[in-house]
């Protein structure tokens, strides 16, 4: 899969998940960094094919409203440490991946993985 990370997210997620064969962007690798908004990051993870992975609600009403970001992973988790984050997102992998292919808006909650069926469907 092809993720692009929001800044609320650890920069830390982004090497994992490449270490797990994923191709990942952390924001604050772009040009403007965690200062990039939110409509570019869509438009960004729109033109490349990525998934955007954030806790921010604004992106799942942007996705409501307009239509992107095209594919998102919404982390439903509220506060949690960030090695629990990480090791949360390795042991629900195949379930998010699972997700993606059900529909283009999946939530990783602490005890589950919730897919929201594609519009068309």
């Amino acid at each position: 899969m092809r993720f692009l990370v929001d800044a609320q997210l650890p920069a830390r997620l982004a090497p994992r998940l490449a270490e797990l064969g994923h191709d990942v962007v952390h924001t604050c690798s772009l040009p403007d960094g965690n200062r990039t908004t939110d409509q570019q990051i869509a438009a960004l993870a729109d033109q490349d094919g990525r998934i955007v992975v954030t806790k921010d609600a604004v992106f799942r009403n942007s996705r409501l409203l307009r239509g992107s970001p095209a594919r998102l992973l919404i982390v439903a988790t509220g506060n949690i440490r960030n090695d629990d984050l990480l090791n949360l997102v390795e042991s629900r992998l195949a379930e998010i991946d699972e997700g993606f292919a059900q529909g283009d808006h999946v939530e990783l909650r602490r005890d589950a993985v919730v897919s929201y069926p594609r519009a068309d469907s």
